[in-house]
């Protein structure tokens, strides 16, 4: 049985797919691209999908992940392009590996996100978090199936800032001449999840920042969190390293026979 990696995304109105819906979707691009899928056993058996820790719905995403278990070898790349082309424009397969290493759920450990905030001016942005990163402790209210829940937002968040628009280059969801500011944050993957919207509720708490429209979230990548540097690193390259020095390995050994 093989296992294949893929990152995905979540561009433009697909950001309002719930992952229920690119369940389905993702299904029938299987079926369209006729991969040899292997199935759970049982009286209604399933393809074999492992989903990682979907973002929620309405936020864009460049770093989704899950794994596919195959009953015959295919190559990750043109598998691929196969299943990009079965699905819709803006859920995109962008890059593919072999599974050959094990835990790749272990090291989705913490996401970066960019955050939008439309009418809200830099400076004020810039206070906010300030205020935020300076606060000891930010306790935000979510409501849950059990009711509120009250918890503190503020150890999850490894790095909060304000960035330059005009080096922005992703082109705008919502493109308006009105002010303004765009904040990037790096997250831990905690219990309970802390969320983008749990951030904008702390930012609110502590500097009363409240834009005037929904912000236009998108997480530009989700991996493993390197406590050094603050950064996150792509899941998916120890499994490139594993199969670099297989193939290293095998020529090696090849040369050596000859």
């Amino acid at each position: 049985m093989q296992r294949i990696r893929l990152r995905y995304t979540k561009r433009g109105r697909l950001r309002f797919t719930s992952h229920r819906d690119f369940q389905r979707a993702f299904e029938r691009a299987l079926r369209r691209a006729e991969v040899p899928m292997a199935y759970s056993a049982g009286f209604t058996p399933h393809p074999k999908v492992s989903y990682a820790n979907a973002a929620p719905t309405g936020t864009g995403s460049e770093a989704e992940f899950l794994e596919i278990a195959l009953i015959e070898a295919r190559d990750p790349e043109q598998l691929r392009v196969l299943l990009d082309e079965s699905l819709p424009a803006g859920l995109d397969v962008v890059d593919a590996v072999e599974a050959r290493t094990s835990g790749l759920a272990d090291r989705l450990t913490a996401s970066v996100w960019e955050l939008r905030l439309d009418g809200v001016s830099p400076e004020e942005a810039e206070r906010a978090v300030t205020a935020f990163n300076a606060a000891g402790a930010v306790e935000v209210q979510r409501m849950t199936k059990n009711g509120v829940r009250t918890f503190d937002a503020r150890p999850a968040v490894v790095n909060l800032e304000t960035r330059d628009l005009e080096r922005h280059s992703d082109p705008a969801d919502r493109p308006t001449d009105q002010p303004c500011a765009i904040l990037r944050l790096v997250v831990r993957h905690v219990t309970p999840a802390v969320r983008p919207d749990d951030v904008l509720s702390g930012l609110r708490a502590v500097a009363d920042l409240a834009p005037p429209v929904p912000a236009a979230v998108t997480r530009l990548a989700q991996g493993l969190l390197d406590e050094e540097t603050g950064t996150v690193t792509d899941p998916l390259a120890p499994d490139r390293e594993a199969a670099t020095a297989l193939v290293a390995g095998s020529a090696a050994a090849a040369k050596a026979s000859a």
